[in-house]
This record gives structure tokens, C-alpha cells and sequence, in this order.
């Protein structure tokens, strides 16, 4: 629990002081003017006195119980200090030095001894390298950021520019605040997971902001964010997209798996909103925290010129959002408010009814919100500004409608955005508006983003009971003639299993393929071919090759005896050509596949999140289109659907040119049954179904590549 590291009800200040500059002074000082409810213990050596209150020589002479420990001393320092404060049975301590594992290997080792130590002791790390960490509630501020705005945010950052940012925009905005923040830093001992749970059961957290750099343990994370975002929304900024994973040789799908790609599709499969742009985080939190979500992804415009209703519009349709054809009593209502030159479809453009009487926009806005179609009202224009761009009078007005539009959001659960040319001036109206948790904004984009994080929230919310929890039964599914071919390549060393051992395995979990024969000389490579009674394809079978065609060892749509023979001779001498110490095994003789669309479908251990599927055009597609999907497992067929529509092939399912769509259905359980394979037997480190050949009725897995863990 991490109860009384961040609700503490005492501090100690180790490394206190009294020079103005140093961190261990600005601590004593902020705790003192926040008016902190703890008690505050300066910890230094050579001082008797800071700011008026006794200091101690050191931790363990503190006579009364110490829930935390400010660590504002060297690197160097920390472990033995660690040591102290485990003595003083000390809760939890907040590491504020850099100069660990951010410095190289010299620094690994000192933050693997800080963490030893903390584990030994019982004592829970923030950081090490961390800004620190506030409770707003307490008034406990261990970051020193001046007037940091009180709220129902949760915020966890791991930068300190970054956190200040956010604090700032809530301090000039007004409208916000927040419950916590906690500069995450390393993340040496408690990880992202720990703080999330401990917020979920935070009464007055409303909902949690993240900026996030790395995770060190992923599927954890994943766990719990599943539970929260039920509970309340989690707003996420993930920094580093550009960055790829490691390269892996050994498959396609180690290669191509993007650190950016596997984290955003997780992430939002577990509820959380993901930003992208920085100066929407706050905003977008702001909006799902006190705005209900929208379930329908419909959303109404109300606008005063044509200008902003179109550019709304055409925002929101590229979010995906519907702008639903308003009922004829709702079009009948407006138009005995509005003048004739009023357009009354979505967007409704009001074209000066409301210049003389700003009030409309209330009267719009309840006409508009009864109809059933909508699923919130997005207002643009100038609402707001009407008394000070027209007429002191007007602004009367104004205020009546925000404390209307105030009450209609809370009275029919559906939320208001407003965007206003003057939401940065001095307007009372605007005022209520934020009294009421109305999100105003100037920037259209910041406002249609608050409208899609809402759908994108009531959507998920919609169908939570069909998502996955990201926990794996291990080996609940292994099949026992599984577990030998995967025992029968350990125990020849192999970590690699041959391509008719691989298919085998699939084919054991129902996977639509034909494993053929392995033959050991151009008579045997004939007499299988023969009974085919059809082409055949002959591939080299090697543990020491993994792309056979870079060896020249595959031939394809062979019919002849002659073909077939000569081709076995001919694919074991490229393959001595390409690795004269290779163990060939033989050649697989397989019925020649007819032709089709080309998947890939493949795993690989991601080291964040764990085990990842990767979905996506196949062939020597993959690597000329990339165009493919990485999803965290498990997954089901029903979250399948999900995943085709990733890609921006997935057109070419349905069908193009006249041609006939072809079977997802077999694809989605295809897709699942790879999940329920690593389920199965986590010995496997990585597999490639490459390619898959997708018909109009069915599929046939074509080549299969399976590595174990070493």
C-alpha cells in the first residue's frame, strides 16, 4: 500500500539546509507556507535550527514515527541513508538525485544497490532522478512549484518540465486542478501499475494525466489500467513515438515491431485516451473529468457563422465522430427561435438570431440535446464575447444562457464544449461556463479533440465487458503432442523449430495448413510429390536456415518428376552454397497453394508489454509496405474485428474492383488461435505465419517460422 508514502503524515528533510539555493531549504520552506497538516523533521548534521524548527543529526534520533524520507542529498549518499531510514522503519522515501542508470553502467550498478537496500528495508523509492512529488490535498509539497492549483487531476510525469507545464496551464486556465503529482522518475521500485492502483481507489481523484517516457513493467500496467478506466478516464502522452523497437533477425515480426505501435494500440485497448500533441493533454483530462462520456459518437454544432461550423465539422469527421441528422420536431423548434436565413440541419448555424439576444444559444441548446440522436453539443463561435464585442447589455444575457447550459449538462448527462474567439478575455459568462466544468477553449482543434476524447471514452466504456484484462493462463491450453516437438528441439539444442515441426504445431490448435513431407533424397522428394496428385512447392528444411528463399532454397509450382528432382538437387546445393556447416535436414514437399490474398500474422516478445501479435499484409509486402498492426496478447475473435481494421489494407478484405471480399471470419480465428498458442507454450519466443493465403471460402497458413527462448 502505498498509503503513507504519498498521504504522509510526516516528513523528513534529509540533507536540510539553510542556504536559500539548495533544495533541502526551498522543501522546509514550501511545507511551511502551504501550510503542510504534517509534522516537518530537518535532517542535517551540522545545524541545530532551519526556519524555526529543530533539526535532527540524524533520522534515526527522531524520537516520533517519520512516514517519508526527502532524500535532497548526493547519489553517492543514498544507500546508507536507505539503510537509516529502514531503521527508522520509514514508509517510503522520495530520491531527488540524478546520476543513476541515466549516466551508464557505473550508474546501473549504484541504482541496483539503492533498490537492494530499499528491498531489504521495507522502504518504497519515488524517483531516483525525480522532481518530486506533491499531495495536494495535504498541502505536502515536495516539488516547491509555487500556488499549484488544488483539483480532481491526478497527475504522474516523468519530467519535471513537463509536470511544471501542466501546473502552469491549470494556474493560468483557472478552471482545474489537481489531487497529486508525482514525478515518477526512474521508476526504480514503485512503478506505474502501484500508482494506479493506489488512484483508482482515491475518492477525490476524478481522473489521471500521464506523460510517459518507459515502462518497466508493461503488462502490469495494462492490468491495472483495465480496472481503472472503468472507474474513472486516464489521459496519456507517450513520448519517444519515433523510436523503433529492437531489430531481431530471426523473423519479420521482430524487425517491424515499433515501440510507438505496440504502446498506443495497448494502451487504448485498456480504456486510456492517448494524446499525441502536448498542448491538448490538459484540456482533454479537464473535459472526462467533469464532462459525462459520449456512448453514441454523435455530436451536435451550434455556431454563429459558417466559418467555424465547417471547419467543427470537418474535424470531427476526421476523428470519425457522426454529426447525426437532427429529427423533424427538433428542426421544426429551431426554426420558430431562429431567423429565416437560419440553417436548422447539423451543424446549426443560427446567422445572426442571436446578435440582439446572446440567450438563443440556451434555447438552442436545450432544443438540440432533448433530440435522441445527439450525444453532446459542441457550441463555436463567439459566445461569450457578444457584450464585449457588440454591446455591454448583451452580456447579461450571456450569463443567464452559461448558467442554463450549466444546469442542462448536469440535468441530462450530456456534456457542452465551448469554443470562444474570447475565451482569453475577462468574461463573466465564460466564468460560469467554468463554474459549471464547461471546457472553453479558443483552438477549434483543442475543442474537437475534448469532443472525440469523449466518444472515444463513452466507446470504450460501451463495450468494456468485451475487452481483455491482459492476464495469460499459462499452459492452460497446451496440447501434450505440443509440448513433445517443442521438448524434442530443446533437447537437440535447437531453438528453432523446422518448418514441418512448426506447422505440425499449429495444425495441432486448428490452424488450416498442410505440413507435407520431408524427403531425404530426389527418389523420396518424387515419390511424395507423386501422391500429392498436384503441384507441389519444395522448400530446404534446416535449423541453420531461417529465410529460405535468401538461400535459394525454395521452388515453386513443380508438376514433372523431372522438375521435382531436379529441383531437390538444386535447392541442397544453394543451401551448402549459402552455409556449408548448415544441418540440413532434407527438403519439405508441400501442395502448391492457390493464389490469394497474402497475410502475415506473427509474434515476438515485446520488453515492456511481453508477449505481441503483429497482423498485416504478407508476402514480400510486409517489408515493401510495412503496412501491419501490433496488438498485446491475449486476443480474441471478437477484438479481432478491431485489429483488421488497423490497417489501411483492410479495404482489400471486402473486396475491390468488382471482386469478392474475402473470409475475415477464418482470419479473426486464425489470429486467436495464435494468441491461445503463446498461451499455450511459453517457450516461444517469436513465430511467423508467412504468408497466409486468404480466400473467398477459407485460408492455408503457407509457411510457419517458430523460435524458443533461449
Amino acid at each position: 500500500m502505498l498509503d503513507k508514502v504519498l498521504n504522509a503524515r510526516s516528513v523528513a528533510i534529509i540533507g536540510a539546509s539553510k542556504n536559500k539555493t539548495k533544495r533541502g531549504y526551498q522543501a522546509i520552506k514550501t511545507l511551511l507556507a502551504d501550510g503542510y497538516e504534517g509534522e516537518i523533521y530537518p535532517v542535517n548534521p551540522n545545524e541545530d535550527m532551519i526556519l524555526g524548527i529543530r533539526c535532527h543529526k540524524d533520522i534515526t534520533l527522531i524520537k516520533d514515527p517519520v512516514d517519508l524520507a526527502l532524500i535532497t542529498t548526493p547519489a553517492r549518499t543514498i544507500p546508507d541513508i536507505l539503510r537509516k531510514c529502514g531503521e527508522k522503519k520509514v514508509a517510503g522515501a522520495v530520491i531527488i538525485a540524478g546520476g543513476f542508470r541515466e549516466l551508464g553502467l557505473k550508474g546501473k550498478e549504484l541504482e541496483r544497490e539503492v533498490v537492494a537496500v530499499a528491498k531489504q528495508t521495507g522502504v518504497r523509492l519515488i524517483g531516483p532522478n525525480t522532481s518530486g512529488m506533491i499531495n495536494l490535498k495535504s498541502n505536502m509539497n515536495l516539488v516547491g512549484i509555487q500556488n499549484a492549483p488544488k483539483g480532481n487531476i491526478a497527475l504522474l510525469c516523468q519530467s519535471g518540465n513537463m509536470a511544471l507545464t501542466l501546473i502552469t496551464e491549470a494556474t493560468i486556465r483557472k478552471q482545474e486542478g489537481f489531487t497529486y503529482y508525482v514525478g515518477v522518475g526512474n521508476e526504480s521500485d514503485i512503478k506505474f501499475h502501484e500508482y494506479l492502483e493506489f488512484l483508482r481507489n482515491d475518492p477525490d481523484t476524478k481522473s489521471i494525466l500521464m506523460y510517459v517516457e518507459g515502462m518497466s513493467e508493461g503488462r502490469k500496467f495494462l492490468q491495472e489500467a483495465y480496472k481503472t478506466s472503468i472507474k474513472k478516464p486516464i489521459v496519456l502522452l507517450k513520448s519517444g513515438r519515433s523510436a523503433t523497437g529492437k531489430k531481431s533477425a530471426g523473423s519479420h515480426t521482430g524487425s517491424l515491431a515499433g515501440m510507438s505501435e505496440v504502446a498506443k494500440s495497448a494502451y487504448e485497448r485498456t480504456g486510456i485516451v492517448v494524446i499525441e500533441n502536448s498542448d491538448e493533454l490538459f484540456p482533454v483530462a479537464t473535459t472526462l473529468s467533469n464532462q459525462p462520456p459520449i456512448n453514441n459518437k454523435s455530436i451536435a454544432i451550434l455556431a454563429d457563422g459558417g466559418g467555424h461550423a465547417t471547419i467543427a465539422a470537418d474535424l470531427l469527421t476526421d476523428y470519425g465522430i457522426l454529426l447525426p441528422e437532427l429529427s423533424d420536431k427538433t428542426k421544426n423548434n429551431l426554426r420558430k427561435l431562429l431567423p429565416d436565413a437560419a440553417s436548422v440541419v447539423n451543424p446549426v448555424d443560427v446567422a445572426g438570431g442571436t446578435d440582439a439576444n446572446p440567450g438563443l444559444f440556451a434555447d438552442c441548446a436545450k432544443i438540440i440535446l432533448k433530440d435522441p440522436s445527439v450525444g453532446g453539443l459542441l457550441v463555436v463561435g463567439l459566445f461569450g464575447g457578444y457584450g464585449i464585442r457588440f454591446d455591454d447589455s448583451l452580456a447579461i444575457g450571456e450569463e443567464a444562457a452559461a448558467h442554463r447550459m450549466g444546469a442542462m449538462v448536469r440535468r441530462k448527462n450530456k456534456p457542452i464544449i465551448v469554443h470562444s474567439l474570447y475565451s482569453s478575455y475577462e468574461s463573466h459568462a465564460l466564468d460560469l461556463l467554468r463554474h459549471y466544468d464547461i471546457p472553453v477553449h479558443d483552438s477549434l482543434d483543442i475543442s474537437c479533440k475534448c469532443v472525440a476524447s469523449l466518444c472515444k471514452y463513452g466507446s470504450y466504456l460501451k463495450s468494456y465487458h468485451a475487452k481483455t484484462n491482459f492476464v495469460f493462463n499459462w499452459r492452460s491450453k497446451a496440447k501434450p503432442e505440443g509440448n513433445q516437438i517443442i521438448n524434442n528441439a530443446l533437447k537437440e539444442g535447437r531453438h528453432v523449430l523446422l518448418e514441418n515441426e512448426a506447422k505440425e504445431l499449429i495444425k495441432l490448435h486448428g490452424a488450416p495448413t498442410s505440413v507435407g513431407q520431408v524427403a531425404r533424397s530426389e527418389d523420396e522428394a518424387w515419390q511424395i510429390a507423386e501422391k500429392i496428385k498436384e503441384n507441389v512447392v519444395l522448400k530446404i528444411v534446416s535449423p541453420d536456415i531461417l529465410h529460405k528463399s535468401d538461400a535459394c532454397g525454395v521452388k515453386l509450382n513443380l508438376k514433372s518428376e523431372l522438375e521435382v528432382r531436379k529441383a531437390y538437387c538444386q535447392i541442397i546445393k544453394n543451401a551448402i552454397a549459402y552455409n556449408s556447416e548448415a544441418d540440413i535436414r532434407g527438403v519439405l514437399v508441400s501442395p502448391m497453394a492457390q493464389k490469394g490474398l497474402e497475410i502475415i500474422i506473427g509474434t515476438k516478445i515485446d520488453e515492456q508489454f511481453g508477449p505481441v501479435i503483429m497482423y498485416g499484409l504478407g508476402g514480400i509486402m510486409v517489408e515493401i509496405m510495412k503496412d501491419v498492426t501490433f496488438w498485446v496478447l491475449p486476443v480474441s475473435p471478437t477484438s479481432c474485428k478491431k485489429m483488421l481494421e488497423d490497417t489501411r489494407s483492410s479495404i482489400l478484405l471486402e473486396g475491390v474492383r468488382g471482386q469478392k471480399g474475402y473470409d475475415k471470419k477464418s482470419l479473426r480465428r486464425l489470429i486467436a488461435m495464435c494468441s491461445e498458442l503463446i498461451e499455450a507454450y511459453p517457450e516461444i519466443e517469436e513465430m511467423d505465419l508467412n504468408p497466409i493465403i486468404l480466400y473467398e471460402k477459407g485460408l492455408d497458413v503457407v509457411d510457419a517460422r517458430i523460435i524458443l527462448k533461449k
